[in-house]
Parts: structure tokens; C-alpha cells; sequence
């Protein structure tokens, strides 16, 4: 729904001007008010057209006397709301507070403002697309939006409730995370977060989920907003102790680690349309083995489905069989009593068995991921290997409905049995995946297949179906037998196609008399289809492989962090050891901690630079030398080296020791960590 903003502010100008005390209001003019207050025919909770009264058009304007006088006159109007679809639920004090009026805020509290329950929920207070502003509901959320701490505390002491949660769920804590101004933000946080550790709370403000199931730490890592989710990584540390240039510190793996949580900030992370977070990750298996495994074991199943699909139950066909002239067939699929005789039968059989239980796994495998994560996210996003889902569920499909073929003895075997092969052998790319050399690759050929393929295909069936039906109109009246690639109107179809991706020249007998427009719709199909339709796709590929190729590794350790999490959330957590150590044992609360060593020593730091310095230095002299000797002219560079010291700390030294925790457990470790990438 569209609002013209304009036109409200111009019907709000024009009933200002109507009502008296409305005109008094906006020119501050206190004596005007009194006068009017004191007759009785004065309606104080006249409205106007925005369902204002006065009282927020003195607010609204800064005018402090005239709010004053009509606080003092009126009392009964400081906690009156507006009214207007627009702008639902707002005091003057929600008002004052935007404004950051301090005067008029504390004027409204001393006179008995409420500072808890209004609420502002007016269409354009929502959080939309298009929207201009949201700033929640509560009188704190705005203030907390503004940043003034003066006008927050006197709130938080008016009594104001730091745990209000808006239509959506969120908490202040979520409106702030939403905030632009992310330095401001983490602030305010601090503020708002000491106040309520004041009182006694079951769960802290940090943890408190909003309708969606996201914590204020979840919206941070989904919404890409790195600075503040430092921030709360950075308030759940608990320094250990130090010696020298050495550090430790133990973070509070709650929330991030997935062993415990089925929406950990890991899984936001991989399914977050915002790249911010995501840059900040890198995977590393120190696992290949991990990998190997599940590529073996796959390919170990998709070659018994193979070799039993090349051994299939077949027979020399009888010699009653009626078949037409052009057909060639030598074999014919057995009876159901007839195909398992033999132990080469059994063995089969045997392998059939394995092929039909591994796909009705698969299915029921993904059964529960679709129904937690919704279908248009599970299959859409890439990230978390929307096409390959397809591909599986469609594989395990067939397969299915070939063991229903070979029951009911069903002959035409040959349809499902093709796609299943080919199904299962491309789903390997998901397994690839997995491996630094092929998953990026796997990466552009998903793009390409899934983006570019498609819109040439669907330019391509345009053309294709005016040119072959252009094309036919002429050969449908010719001698099959003189023209056997156009012969039916399927053929020539698939005869256009072929001349389109350049397999075949186009078949023209020169011997056959032909009108001109056939020559006409020969050359044309020859110019727009072989020669415009194939470069557009390579420019169209060519483009893609250019956006892909700067983000491609980011996209695929995406992909691998998401498999890794779908695939541990499937096995049994007794076979998924748990990551860091037990805070029990440290004195610490009931949860899990990540032990954070680091070292920052000055000497070994500036060490560093000065090497990184001399190698710079040396490649800067060899390719002088080089352009020197080639006769190519040497300019200065303005740019300037620096050298900056980069300190682990906050979620950057997560992202470190979860490394050193992987090499150092072993096989206790999990398969993936998060690193910083220096720069970042």
C-alpha cells in the first residue's frame, strides 16, 4: 500500500489553520491557549486530519511554552495518542523523544507521561519494503534509535521495559541492529544491556528471540552487521588470564556452535543474502578424509546402480515379435519369474536392493531439512545446494517408480532407467563440493547451468518453435521418403536444433523444387539461430564466469559450511564430539567455551613488516629491471606503503583457535572452521 506522504502534511497545514488552538499551538503562542482553555466551548481533544491534537503539534514543532501551557491547562491529552491509520498509537511523547527534545521529554515524564505502554503502530512505523524509517514501537526503541543517552536513562528510570518486543518480536536490542549507524548502535547496546542486567532475568536481552526465532546475535550475523556482532561476541568473553605478550580468553560458544542449536549462527551465516558476514568466513577441512568418505561411499552406490542397470534382465526377442521396418531392436526386457534364475540373477537382485533402499533413504533424509527450512529456501538458494536437492529427490523418484516397473512388469524400463543414470552420476558434483580443486568449479558450472542454460533455453524454444513451424509448413506437403530429416513435424523439431547448436549443417536438397520463402526461412533460421542465439550465450556465459570467478571461492565455502551442518545435523550427536570445553569445570556458567590464546608481541610484529617490506622492495626492483630492459618508460608511484597491526580479537580470535583447536583435536575435531581473513 502506497501512502502520498505529501498530502497528509498538506491536510495536517490546513487543519492547523481551521482550529484555533491548533494555530496557537504551532505559533507557540501561550497566551492564546490560556485564553482558549478557559472557555468552554474550547474542544482540548479536537483532532485533526492525521488524528493529532494539539498537544502533539506543539511537541512537533519544539514549542516548549505552548506544550507546557497545554500540559498544565490539559493534562488529560499528554498520554493521548494520534489516530490517523498513518500514524496509530503516537504520544507526544513518542514525539518529543524522535525530536530528542530533552526539555519537553522531562517535562512529559515530571507530568506523568507513559513511558512503557504506548505503542506506535501506524503503517508508517512498520517495517516495510520502501519504508523510511523504523524505529519499533515503544517510546525506548525511538530513543534508543536517536543514540541520546540522556533521554535513554531518564526513560530506563521513568520505569521504561527494556524486554518490550513490537508486532515482529523484536526487542530494542533488534531495532538497534537495524540501525545504520552501527558505532551508535553498539552504545546504546551497552546502556540498555547494563540496565537490564540489573534486575533478575532468566534469559539475557542478547537471547531473546523474536517471532522469527532470531536472538539479537543471530539478526546481527543474518543482516551482515559486523560491528555489532563483534560487539556481542566481545561481551560474552571472559578474559582467563595473561603472561607477557600472551593472552587467553574463553567465548561463549552458545548460539554459534550448531551441536546444540538447530538455528546456530553458523547456519544464518551460510543462508544470509548479505555478503558482509559471509567474507568474513573462510572454511578449511583439515578432514579430506571426511570428504573422501562420503564421495567413495556414493560412488560406490551410483556404480552397483550402474552395473545393475547394464546387467538388466534381457532376452532375445521371439520370433512372433511384430515390430515395424525401421525398428531394430534384438532384446526385450524378461518377465518378472524369468529375471531372477540364475546366480548372476541373485546377484543383481542383490544390488537392486541396495539401489532402491539408498534412494528411499535419501528421500526420507531430505523430508525433515525441507520441512524445517521451507521448500522455496531449500530448493532456491544455492547456498544451500538448492539444484542438487532437486536432482536427488527427483533421482530417488525414478528409482522408486522403476522398482514399481520391474514388479508390475512393466517393458518400457528404458525412460526412467536413462534419467536415474544420468540424475545419479551429475549429483556427484555435490559430493565434489567438498574438495578446494573442484568445488569452485562446481560453483560456475551451477551457475551457468542453472542461470544462463535456462534463459537460452527459453529464447531459443521461442525461435526454434516460429522457424521449425515456418519450416514444416513447406515439407508437410512433400514425400517423407525424399525429405527423411523433415518427415514429421517432431523430426523437424529436432532437426532445427540440431543445425541450432551447430551438430549438423542444415539439410537442404537442392534437387527438390522449393519456393522462395523456404530459402527465405532457411537463411534467416541459419543467421538469427546458429549464428545470434549461440554468441549471445557465450556472451552471456562469458559475463557470468567474469561475476562468478571474484566470488566464487566465497560462494563455495558457503556451500561447504552449509553441507557440513545438514549432514551433522543427520547423524546421531554421539558421533558429532562437541567443540570447545565445559565452563563448569573454569567456574563458569553451564554452557560451552572456546579457549582464545593470543600473542601480541611488538618485536616479532614489526619482524613481519620488515621481511613483507624486503620481499615488496625486491619484487618492486625485478620488475623495474624487466621494464627497463624491454624499453618501456618507468613513472613514479604515489602510493605509499603502511604497515598495520593487525590484533586478533573478539570474533577474529574464534575464527584463529577454532583452527588450532581442529589441528590439535584431530579426529575429535569437527570438519569446518571460520577464520579471519586479514583486511577484512
Amino acid at each position: 500500500m502506497q501512502f502520498n506522504l505529501e498530502f497528509f502534511l498538506c491536510l495536517l497545514c490546513f487543519s492547523i489553520d481551521d482550529v484555533p488552538l491548533f494555530y496557537a499551538a504551532k505559533k507557540n503562542s501561550v497566551g492564546c491557549i490560556n485564553n482558549l482553555l478557559r472557555y468552554a466551548s474550547t474542544n482540548i481533544f479536537e483532532r485533526g486530519g492525521l488524528g493529532e491534537t494539539a498537544l502533539h503539534i506543539a511537541v512537533m514543532n519544539d514549542n516548549l511554552e505552548a506544550a507546557v501551557a497545554l500540559m498544565d491547562g490539559a493534562p488529560e491529552l499528554i498520554n493521548e495518542p494520534m489516530t490517523s491509520e498513518l500514524f496509530q498509537g503516537l504520544t507526544p511523547l513518542h514525539i518529543a523523544v524522535i525530536n530528542q527534545n530533552i526539555s519537553l521529554v522531562q517535562h512529559l515524564i515530571s507530568r506523568g507521561a507513559d513511558v512503557s505502554t504506548p505503542r506506535a503502530t501506524g503503517l508508517y512505523f512498520k517495517k516495510r519494503i520502501r519504508g523510511l524509517i523504523y524505529y519499533g514501537e515503544h517510546i525506548l526503541s525511538f530513543a534508543a534509535c536517536t543514540g541520546n543517552k540522556k533521554i535513554i536513562s531518564m526513560l530506563l528510570i521513568a520505569g521504561a521495559s527494556t524486554r518490550s518486543q513490537d508486532y515482529q518480536g523484536n526487542t530494542v536490542l533488534h531495532i538497534l541492529i537495524l540501525q545504520p549507524n552501527q558505532e551508535t548502535a553498539c552504545q546504546t547496546i551497552d546502556l540498555i544491556m547494563a540496565h537490564d542486567q540489573e534486575t533478575d532475568h532468566s534469559v539475557p536481552l542478547d537471547m531473546v528471540p523474536n517471532l522469527r526465532g532470531l536472538t539479537p546475535f543471530k539478526l546481527a550475523a543474518k543482516r551482515g552487521n559486523v560491528v555489532v556482532f563483534q560487539h556481542l561476541v566481545n561481551k560474552r568473553r571472559v578474559f582467563q588470564g595473561s603472561l607477557g605478550p600472551w593472552t587467553s580468553n574463553l567465548y561463549d560458544l552458545t548460539e554459534i556452535d550448531s551441536w546444540a542449536d538447530n538455528k546456530s549462527v553458523l547456519e544464518v551465516v551460510v543462508s544470509s543474502r548479505h555478503s558482509e558476514v559471509r567474507n568474513k568466513e573462510e572454511v578449511t577441512d583439515k578432514r579430506g578424509g571426511y570428504w573422501r568418505f562420503l564421495l567413495f561411499v556414493y560412488l560406490l552406490y551410483i556404480s552397483i546402480f550402474t552395473a545393475c542397470c547394464m546387467f538388466r534382465p534381457l532376452k532375445p526377442i521371439p520370433a512372433n515379435y511384430s515390430k515395424p521396418d525401421n525398428d531394430k531392436t534384438i532384446y526385450i526386457q524378461k518377465r518378472l519369474n524369468e529375471s531372477y534364475v540364475t546366480y548372476g540373477d541373485h546377484v543383481r537382485m542383490g544390488g537392486e536392493i541396495i539401489s532402491v533402499v539408498g534412494a528411499v533413504a535419501m528421500l526420507l533424509l531430505e523430508i525433515p531439512d525441507i520441512l524445517r527450512v521451507g521448500a522455496k529456501r531449500y530448493f532456491g538458494q544455492t547456498a544451500l545446494g538448492g539444484p542438487f536437492h532437486v536432482i536427488l529427490i527427483i533421482y530417488g523418484c525414478l528409482v522408486v517408480l522403476l522398482c514399481v516397473f520391474r514388479l508390475c512388469e512393466v517393458q518400457d524400463e528404458l525412460t526412467p532407467m536413462a534419467a536415474c543414470l544420468v540424475l545419479g552420476w551429475c549429483n556427484v558434483m555435490f559430493f565434489a563440493r567438498g574438495f578446494e580443486m573442484l568445488g569452485p568449479l562446481v560453483i560456475v558450472v551451477q551457475k551457468m547451468l542453472f542461470g544462463d542454460m535456462l534463459k537460452f533455453a527459453c529464447l531459443m524454444m521461442v525461435v526454434l518453435m516460429g522457424f521449425a513451424t515456418a519450416a514444416w509448413m513447406f515439407d508437410m506437403t512433400q514425400d517423407p521418403t525424399g525429405l527423411p530429416d523433415y518427415s514429421t513435424y517432431p523430426i523437424t523439431i529436432f532437426t532445427e536444433f540440431e543445425v541450432d547448436v551447430l551438430f549438423i549443417n542444415l539439410p537442404v536438397d537442392e534437387t527438390i523444387l522449393s519456393p522462395p520463402i523456404a530459402y527465405i526461412v532457411n537463411v534467416s533460421y541459419n543467421v538469427v539461430g546458429a549464428f545470434f542465439m549461440l554468441n549471445l550465450l557465450a556472451t552471456m556465459m562469458g559475463d557470468t564466469q567474469e561475476k562468478v570467478d571474484r566470488a566464487k571461492d566465497e560462494f563455495w565455502r558457503t556451500q561447504v559450511v552449509a553441507t557440513i551442518l545438514m549432514l551433522e545435523r543427520r547423524l546421531p550427536r554421539r558421533l558429532v564430539p562437541r567443540l570447545g570445553i565445559h565452563g563448569l569445570g573454569y567456574g563458569l556458567k553451564d554452557c560451552w567455551y572456546l579457549r582464545a590464546d593470543n600473542r601480541n608481541d611488538e618485536a616479532v610484529e614489526k619482524m613481519r613488516q620488515y621481511i613483507k617490506a624486503s620481499k615488496d622492495c625486491g619484487g618492486k626492483k625485478q620488475e623495474l629491471e624487466k621494464r627497463l630492459a624491454s624499453g618501456v618508460p618507468v613513472t613514479g608511484s604515489k602510493k605509499s606503503s603502511r604497515f598495520n597491526k593487525d590484533t586478533l580479537t573478539g570474533w577474529d580470535m574464534i575464527h584463529q583457535n577454532l583452527f588450532d583447536f581442529l589441528v590439535i583435536e584431530g579426529a575429535g575435531s569437527r570438519r569446518s572452521r571460520l577464520t579471519h581473513r586479514p583486511g577484512d
